[in-house]
């Protein structure tokens, strides 16, 4: 992808770029479209997918539910699931993810909830969940430790294992 300064290509490394194509060529190539349901990424993974001039179709839309109500309001999360679990969880991105797909005409979601920065006591700075699933599949997540590489790193590793994980949920 050639950097054009309207893009996020000058923000981010060559290595991240790369994979956001090649999930836009397999998204392509089974004419499949995507949604993304974002916490601590703040939005960021839906501006990378939506950065490719021509791949337009292939997002049908995103949900940035930095705050547990939007959780709530735009995804159907369940309140008494995140009093339970808490909004940094393997459950509730599960639950964004299957959100996402339900309020979406997309054919595979992802979800990332975490925490970008130092929190509240007793926060694991770096911890990060995702969920990604397609209408005909199961809900797969994962867990990440990335530890204390200050907000834009937690955010640029986050980037990177939910669109390893849209890889291969397009790779099925």
């Amino acid at each position: 992808m050639a950097e054009n300064p309207e893009t996020l290509a000058v923000a981010l490394p060559d290595d991240v770029l790369a994979r956001a194509d090649r999930v836009l060529d397999l998204a392509k190539a089974r004419k499949m479209s995507l949604a993304t349901a974002e916490s601590c990424t703040g939005g960021l993974l839906a501006a990378l997918l939506t950065d490719v001039p021509g791949c337009g179709h292939l997002f049908d839309r995103g949900f940035v539910t930095y705050a547990e109500q939007a959780k709530c309001d735009m995804l159907g999360v369940d309140r008494g699931r995140l009093d339970r679990y808490g909004a940094v969880s393997r459950e509730i991105a599960r639950d964004m993810a299957q959100g996402a797909l339900n309020h979406s005409n997309a054919d595979i979601a992802v979800s990332i909830t975490g925490f970008a920065g130092p929190g509240a006591p007793g926060d694991e700075e770096g911890l990060v969940h995702f969920a990604c699933g397609s209408r005909d599949g199961p809900v797969a997540d994962r867990e990440e430790h990335f530890g204390p590489l200050g907000r834009a790193g937690v955010r640029k590793a986050a980037l990177e294992a939910a669109l390893e994980m849209l890889q291969e949920a397009l790779a099925q």
